[in-house]
This record gives C-alpha cells, sequence and structure tokens, in this order.
C-alpha cells in the first residue's frame, strides 16, 4: 500500500472526529453568546428603567418628560438658574440670597431636611407635590383629583396665572389659606400661599402645580404653560433647582435588606450551586456533534403493526376501533392486488371485486363496509371474514402466487 493512500484514509477516518469537534466548539459559541445576550438585554432594561427615572422632571434633560427647555428660557430671560442634585449645597444657595427653590418629590429626605431646604427660600414651586410634601410646606393642602383634558380659565386674583391665562391642568388639589386657580374637577390646579416667615424679613410664598402636566418639554409649548411657568419661577434674579436622587438621602434604613440578614456564606454557596447546576446541565445534556445514523435492528410490516393495534384496541374492550383499524389493513391491500390505490373508498374496493368475480357485491360490502362488530367474538369472525377475502382476492387475481 502507497504511502499517498494510507494519508488518505487516516484523513478520512479523523474527519467525523474533526467535525464532532468543531460541532461542539460551534455548542459552546453559541451557549456564551446567548449569555452575554440575556446580560445585555437584562443591563438595557435596568439602565433603562433608571434613566427613564432620571430624566423627569430633570432641568437638564432633553427628554419629552425633561424640563431643559423651561431652564433654557429662565436662563435667557436673565434669572441665574443653578442647578443642584444636593440637598445641603441647595440649602446653601439658598442661605447666599433672595432665591426661588423648584423642588419635586424628594421621598429620599425626612421630614426635617425639607422643611431645613425651603425654610430660607424666598419663593417656593412644588412642581411634583405630593401628599407629605404639602403637608409639611402647603399647610396640610392634598391632591383631590385628576382633571379632564381640557382649557381652564384661572378665576382668580394671582398676577402670574391671570397673565399665562387657560391651561389644560392634570392633577388639582385643594387647600386653605391659598389663593386658588384654574378650578378643575372638584379641585384647583395651583395653589399659592404667602406666609409670614418667623425667622426672616418679609413673607414666603408657595406655589404647588402639576409640573409634569404643564411644564416639561412635551407640554412647555402648550397653552398658557411656558407663561405660567416663568411668571412662578422668574420672580427672583437666582433660582435653585433641586433634582432629587435615591442617593442624596438622610434616612438610615429602617429595615434591613435580606442581604444584611443572610450570613456572608450564603451568596458564594448560591453561586456555587448555580454553577454546579449549569455544569450539570453541560454534562448531561444533549452533545453538540453531528446526528449518526442508525441501522434498526428489526424492520416490522405494515400488516403486522396493524394488526397489533387492532389486538391492543381489542384487549381494551374497543372492539370499533380495532374493527375499524383491520376493515382498513385488508382494504389498503386488496385495493394493491386489484391495482387501485391504496387511498380508495369501500365502494370502489367492492365494485372491482364484484368486477373480477371474486365475490358479490353484498357480501363484500359487508365484510369491508359493515356494522362494527359488538362482541370481541364478532371481531374475530369479522378478522376471519377479512382474511378470507384478501386470499380470494389473491387467488383469483394472482393464480400464480399459489401455484406449488
Amino acid at each position: 500500500m502507497s504511502l499517498d493512500t494510507r494519508e488518505r484514509r487516516a484523513a478520512r477516518a479523523d474527519l467525523p472526529t474533526t467535525r464532532a469537534r468543531r460541532g461542539s466548539a460551534v455548542g459552546w459559541i453559541a451557549i456564551v453568546a446567548a449569555l452575554i445576550a440575556v446580560g445585555i438585554v437584562g443591563a438595557s432594561i435596568v439602565g433603562g428603567s433608571e434613566w427613564s427615572q432620571r430624566e423627569s422632571l430633570d432641568p437638564e434633560s432633553a427628554a419629552p418628560t425633561g424640563t431643559r427647555a423651561l431652564a433654557r428660557i429662565l436662563a435667557d430671560q436673565g434669572v441665574d438658574v443653578r442647578i443642584v442634585r444636593s440637598h445641603e449645597q441647595a440649602a446653601a444657595a439658598l442661605r447666599e440670597t433672595a432665591a426661588t427653590l423648584v423642588l419635586p418629590d424628594a421621598p429620599a429626605l425626612s421630614d426635617e431636611a425639607i422643611s431645613a431646604l425651603t425654610t430660607p427660600a424666598t419663593d417656593v414651586v412644588l412642581i411634583d407635590p405630593r401628599s407629605r410634601t404639602l403637608r409639611l410646606i402647603a399647610d396640610g393642602a392634598n391632591a383631590v383629583g385628576v382633571a379632564d383634558d381640557a382649557l381652564v380659565q384661572p378665576q382668580c386674583s394671582v398676577p402670574e396665572a391671570q397673565r399665562a391665562g387657560a391651561i389644560r391642568p392634570r392633577t388639582v388639589f385643594v387647600g386653605t389659606d391659598a389663593a386658588q386657580c384654574y378650578p378643575a374637577a372638584g379641585g384647583y390646579a395651583l395653589l399659592v400661599r404667602e406666609t409670614v416667615r418667623p425667622d426672616a424679613p418679609g413673607t414666603q410664598r408657595v406655589s404647588a402645580v402639576d409640573g409634569a402636566a404643564l411644564f416639561t418639554n412635551e407640554h412647555l409649548a402648550q397653552d398658557g404653560n411656558a407663561a405660567l411657568a416663568l411668571g412662578l419661577m422668574g420672580r427672583n434674579a437666582t433660582l435653585v433647582w433641586y433634582v432629587p436622587s435615591v442617593a442624596d438621602t438622610n434616612l438610615d434604613p429602617a429595615n434591613p435588606s435580606l442581604g444584611e440578614l443572610t450570613p456572608p456564606w450564603v451568596s458564594p454557596v448560591i453561586v456555587l450551586a448555580l454553577a454546579a447546576a449549569v455544569a450539570a446541565a453541560l454534562w448531561r445534556g444533549i452533545r453538540f456533534a453531528p446526528l449518526v445514523g442508525e441501522r434498526l435492528p428489526v424492520t416490522v410490516r405494515g400488516e403486522e403493526t396493524t394488526r397489533g393495534r387492532a389486538h391492543l384496541y381489542a384487549r381494551s374492550g374497543d372492539t370499533a376501533h380495532a374493527a375499524s383499524l383491520l376493515r382498513h389493513g385488508a382494504r389498503v391491500r386488496i385495493a394493491r392486488l386489484l391495482g387501485l390505490s391504496g387511498s380508495s373508498s369501500a365502494t370502489e374496493v367492492t365494485d372491482a371485486l364484484a368486477s373480477a368475480s371474486v365475490t358479490s357485491r353484498e357480501d363484500a360490502r359487508t365484510i369491508l363496509d359493515g356494522a362494527p362488530p359488538m362482541s370481541r367474538r364478532d371481531l374475530d369472525e369479522l378478522h376471519d371474514r377479512l382474511r378470507r377475502l384478501e386470499a380470494a382476492a389473491r387467488a383469483a387475481l394472482h393464480p400464480e402466487r399459489n401455484a406449488p
């Protein structure tokens, strides 16, 4: 045997192994790619949610729910807009000069911190007033509902509201000892309350309005929204716009987290268990290799399969189903003997048997398409008649097969 022949045989022998290795590598690459894709999608969802929360009423955000357009317009009107993300920096800026404080909802601050933040402000504009903030700053005012999408006139004596004209409010409030503007849905879209400052000369003015429905980038240009925002926030030369966040908090966690309650060894054990589960799944899973064809050790004839199923149905007591299977198998075989299609109906096979003088049309129709048997004995008798009919057809149409 030549050297070239041996090399060819060796190459052909190594071909299945090479294919198997290639298939295994492709499988591992697919697993890694799927894990990376899941991680990217999860990070995108979490990151998108956090970004959406950050952009809401943010004066540096150009998103539809942001308020950068309003901040730019105020700056163009000569207002010194200071955007701060720390309540301590906001309080320090308010103590420097007479200024307006724009305050969204700040759930991460305590009642004391909110009071300390708003006390030095000359004006306070609540653009996302919630129950706690209204209770602390607006003397117990409260949100009472949501207005319809309809234009509402001010109907009050507040100069800023009169100059702005009609708006389309959403959340409405009620309060005591406050000017109430834009009546709708049993409440008012704007509350303006002035109180004497006990620790400083002059008064403090607190305004409550749903800024998310009026002052955001997507709604600012509608109706009198921009004029109302400029009137409420541009009363002083300095505007301190506080942007709250979860990180800016003075609250101590009242309830320990699940991670704080569990022992330090729990997290590594969970990670190890997950890694073991993944390894076991890969070990016991389908191997990434080409499919291997395998010859069946036994070939079962269709007739034997049909009879076996019929016997199973008969054993279960379903003689009608068993008879249907027996008749179907016999009809298909007799049709092929007669040169007909295997899908021929019982009437076609019956007419062909009568034409070939195998049996009468009535007998053939009774055997192939008669009433179902009612007992096991009737089923056995039907089986014998089907066998005799098939044998008669074979003997009449192919006598040479029965010759000795």
